[in-house]
C-alpha cells in the first residue's frame, strides 16, 4: 500500500511511495502535527540520482520492523534537496556541526516545537556494518534521549542554533576590494586548491569547476605564486575529457570519479555539471589550448544533451541514475551498467583491428577496471581517428540499439517500472529525472551559450535560446519565478541560485550573440525581482529565499560558498558589474561593491570557500565595456577576455572601429581591429 509520497511530482519523493513508512513531505500540516503529537521530526533529504540515497530506501525504508518503530515514535518527513535546497543547507550545516562532514542522505532529528536539530547521520543500515550503527538501534537511542535527558537535549539545540544563527552574521572587514593583494592571493589558493602538485587529489575526484573557472580566468595575471595557474586549468580540462569521469560513447559527464586518477566514476549525470564543463571546456579553448579533445566533449556532450535530455518543450531534464537494470528480470539495478563493458564483451562487438586500436586509445584489459568490467579511459589527449571513432560507433550502437549517426532523441525512462518494461532497442538506460530545475537549466544555457560563441555551434545556439524561451514563457506563476516544472507545471517558488543563475545565462546569450539586446532587457527585468525579493537591507548580498518564502526557516541564510555549483551571491554579483557596464547604469555597481564589502571578511580570511566570489571581484576590478560595430565584434566574442561585455554602438563614427571603457573612463578610440585587440588586451591586466 502506497503512502501519501504516491501523489509527488518529485521522482525522488515518490520513489519512497511504497515504503512501510507513513512519510510526510515538507508542509505547515506536517510541522503542526509533529507539534500537537509531541513527536521529534526525522527529516530525511535526498535526491533521486543519489545512490546511497537508493540503497537506503531498498534497505532501512524498506524494513517493516524499523517502520513499525519509526512511525510510532517519530513523525517521518523525506524533502528533495533539489526541490528545497534552502531546507537542505541549513540542516547540512547543522550536521557537518555535529560530526564533521556531511552527505546525502542527510538523515537528521528535529524537536517538533521549534525544528531545531539535535542528531543526525548520513546512511544508516538495517543492520550493524561499516562501522555504522543500524538504523533500528539509531533510533532507539534517539527515541530515548529525547524523553529522557531534557537538560541535555535543550543545551545541544541552543549550542546547535547559536551556531547557525552566528553563521548567518559576517564580521566586519577592512579588505581592501581596490587592492590587487586581495584578488591575487584568492586566486593563488584556488589554484592550490585543485593542483595536483598541492594535493595530489585525494579521492575522490570532482570537477570542481568553480575553483577552476577561477583558475582560469587568473591565468591571464602575472604575479608571484606557488602554482602555475595556466597549467593547472588546463590539466583539470585533460582530466576531465581523458578520464572515465567523460562518457566516451555517449557524450556527457559523470558526477565524480572514486579514486585519484579520474578513472572509475560515480555514473550518475548531473545536468548541472555538465553546463559548468561545456562552458569551462569552450573557454579553455578560447584562451588559446585548442585541444582537440575539448572540442569532442562539448560536441558529444552537446549531442547527449539533445538525445538524451531535453524536452519536446524544449527545456532540459535534470538528471540520470548511475544504476540501471541488466536485463527485464534484475530486482535490483546494478551501478554502471549502461556505460562498462566487459573484455569479452568488446571482443565479440569489434573486429580485430578495431579493438587492436580501441585498446590503443584507452585502457581496456581482460580484469577490467570496475567490478570485472572496463571504464573506458584515454591514454594520450589528440585528436581520435575515423577508425577509432567507428569503433565507438559500435559500441554506441550496442548500448542504444542505433547508431550515433541515425539518432536525434532517445526517450527517457522515467522509473525503475518503465525501464524495465519498455522494448528497449539496445541496454536498459539509466532512469532520467526529468522535471526541470530553472538554477541548472541556466548553467547549462551558459555554457552552450559559450559553445556557440567559440565554435559557432548553431546546435548550441538553438537548444540555449529555445530553453531560456520556455522560462520566461512558462515559469513565471502570478509575477513570481518558479523553480521547477514537473512536464508542464510551474512549481515551488524560485530560490536565489534560480535568479543568479538565470539572469547569467541571459547575459552570456546576449555576451554570445551582442546584436541580440531582448536577452539583456529580460535580465534587467528579472535583475529587479530579485533585489525586491532578495536583497538583503541591513547585511547587503542576497537571501537563499525570498522574504515571504521563509516563515518555516530556523535561519535565513546568504549563501557564499562554492560547491559543485557557485555561489548564488557570487554570480549575482559579477552579474550586477556586468549589467553596469551594459547599461552605464551606477546602481548596478553600488550594489555589488556593497555585498563584496559584505563578504569581505570571507574574502580575506576564508578564500579557499569562496571562489565565485573572487570572480566576482575581478569583475569589479577589471570589468570593462567594448563597443564597436556587430561584425567586429563577432571577431573578438570567440577570443577569452573573461571581465568583458559587448555592446554593438550604432553611433560610433565611421572612422573609428570600437570604444574601450573600464571603470568610469574610456581609452581613446581605436581606429583599426589591431588597435582596439591591443588596447583590449592591455587593460585585462591593469584598471
Amino acid at each position: 500500500m502506497s503512502n501519501r509520497l504516491a501523489q509527488s511530482q518529485s521522482l525522488y519523493l515518490r520513489k519512497h511511495a511504497n515504503n512501510p513508512i507513513d512519510w510526510w513531505y515538507w508542509c505547515p500540516e506536517a510541522l503542526l502535527r509533529a507539534k500537537q503529537d509531541n513527536k521529534p521530526i526525522f527529516l530525511s533529504i535526498g535526491y533521486s540520482s543519489c545512490h546511497w540515497c537508493t540503497v537506503m530506501e531498498g534497505e532501512a525504508f524498506s524494513d517493516s520492523t524499523i517502520a513499525e518503530y519509526l512511525n510510532r515514535h517519530f513523525l517521518p518527513i523525506k524533502v528533495d534537496r533539489e526541490e528545497r535546497p534552502d531546507i537542505d543547507s541549513i540542516y547540512m550545516q547543522a550536521l557537518q556541526t555535529m560530526i564533521g562532514q556531511g552527505g546525502w542522505p542527510l538523515n537528521i532529528f528535529l524537536t517538533p516545537d521549534d525544528l531545531v536539530p539535535f542528531y543526525g547521520g548520513t546512511y544508516f543500515p538495517v543492520e550493524p556494518r561499516l562501522g555504522r550503527p543500524g538504523f533500528l538501534q539509531v533510533l532507539q537511542s534517539v527515541r530515548r534521549f529525547y524523553d529522557e535527558e531534557k537538560e541535555k537535549l535543550n543545551q545541544f539545540k541552543q549550542d546547535i542554533l547559536e551556531i547557525l544563527q552566528q553563521s548567518t552574521i559576517l564580521p566586519l572587514s577592512e579588505a581592501n576590494l581596490s587592492a590587487d593583494e586581495l584578488l591575487f592571493r584568492g586566486i593563488e589558493i584556488n589554484t592550490g586548491v585543485i593542483s595536483t602538485s598541492a594535493n595530489n587529489f585525494n579521492n575522490p575526484s570532482f570537477p570542481m569547476i568553480p575553483y577552476a573557472a577561477l583558475t582560469l580566468q587568473g591565468s591571464r595575471f602575472e604575479f608571484q605564486s606557488r602554482y602555475d595557474a595556466t597549467t593547472t586549468a588546463t590539466q583539470r580540462g585533460e582530466d576531465l575529457v581523458l578520464g572515465g569521469i567523460f562518457d566516451h560513447v555517449g557524450g556527457g559527464f559523470h558526477r565524480y570519479t572514486v579514486d585519484a586518477t579520474w578513472t572509475v566514476p560515480h555514473f550518475e549525470k548531473m545536468l548541472y555539471d555538465n553546463g559548468q564543463i561545456v562552458e569551462y571546456l569552450a573557454n579553455l579553448w578560447s584562451s588559446g589550448k585548442e585541444e582537440p579533445a575539448f572540442k569532442r566533449a562539448i560536441v558529444t556532450t552537446i549531442q547527449w544533451l539533445q538525445r538524451e535530455m531535453t524536452a519536446p518543450e524544449g527545456y532540459f531534464y535534470a538528471a540520470q541514475d548511475a544504476d540501471s537494470f541488466v536485463n527485464p528480470s534484475a530486482l535490483e539495478p546494478d551501478e554502471g551498467a549502461f556505460y562498462v563493458w566487459s573484455y569479452e564483451e568488446l571482443e565479440q562487438i569489434l573486429d580485430d583491428t578495431e579493438f587492436a586500436l580501441l585498446k590503443e586509445n584507452f585502457t581496456i584489459s581482460p580484469q577490467g577496471n570496475f567490478d570485472g568490467k572496463n571504464v573506458l579511459q584515454r591514454r594520450q589527449e589528440g585528436k581520435l581517428s575515423e577508425a577509432v571513432e567507428s569503433a565507438l560507433d559500435k559500441l554506441f550502437t550496442v548500448r542504444y540499439g542505433v547508431s550515433l549517426h541515425q539518432t536525434v532523441h532517445f526517450p527517457p525512462a522515467r522509473n525503475n517500472e518503465e525501464a524495465k518494461t519498455v522494448e528497449w532497442p539496445g541496454r536498459i538506460p539509466a532512469v532520467t529525472d526529468t522535471k526541470m530545475i530553472v538554477a541548472w537549466n541556466s548553467l547549462m544555457i551558459s555554457g552552450l551559450a559559450r559553445a556557440y560563441g567559440v565554435f559557432d555551434d548553431i546546435l548550441a545556439w538553438s537548444l540555449a535560446t529555445n530553453a531560456a524561451q520556455f522560462i520566461l514563457d512558462h515559469q513565471w506563476v502570478a509575477g513570481r519565478l518558479m523553480r521547477l516544472n514537473y512536464e508542464g507545471e510551474a512549481s515551488v517558488l524560485a530560490q536565489s541560485e534560480d535568479y543568479a543563475f538565470f539572469i547569467k545565462a541571459l547575459l552570456d546569450l546576449q555576451a554570445a550573440n551582442p546584436s541580440e539586446t531582448l536577452w539583456l532587457e529580460h535580465a534587467m527585468r528579472i535583475q529587479q525581482e530579485f533585489d525586491d525579493l532578495f536583497w538583503s537591507l541591513e547585511m547587503a548580498g542576497y537571501y537563499n529565499t525570498s522574504s515571504n518564502n521563509s516563515q518555516d526557516l530556523i535561519v535565513r541564510e546568504r549563501s557564499y560558498i562554492d560547491n559543485a555549483t557557485p555561489s548564488a551571491n557570487g554570480v549575482a554579483v559579477a552579474n550586477l558589474v556586468r549589467l553596469a557596464r551594459l547599461t552605464d547604469n551606477l546602481e548596478y555597481l553600488e550594489r555589488a561593491e556593497q555585498a563584496l564589502t559584505a563578504f569581505g571578511a570571507i574574502l580575506a580570511q576564508s578564500p579557499q570557500a569562496c571562489p565565485s566570489l573572487f570572480v566576482a571581484l575581478d569583475w569589479y576590478r577589471y570589468g570593462k565595456c567594448v563597443r564597436s560595430t556587430a561584425e567586429t565584434l563577432k571577431r573578438l566574442v570567440p577570443q577569452y577576455f573573461p571581465t568583458t561585455v559587448y555592446r554593438v554602438d550604432a553611433s560610433l563614427p565611421n572612422h573609428y572601429t570600437g570604444l574601450v571603457c573600464s571603470g568610469l573612463s574610456c581609452l581613446e578610440p581605436a581606429t583599426s581591429y589591431d588597435q582596439l585587440l591591443g588596447q583590449m588586451q592591455q587593460i585585462s591586466l591593469a584598471p
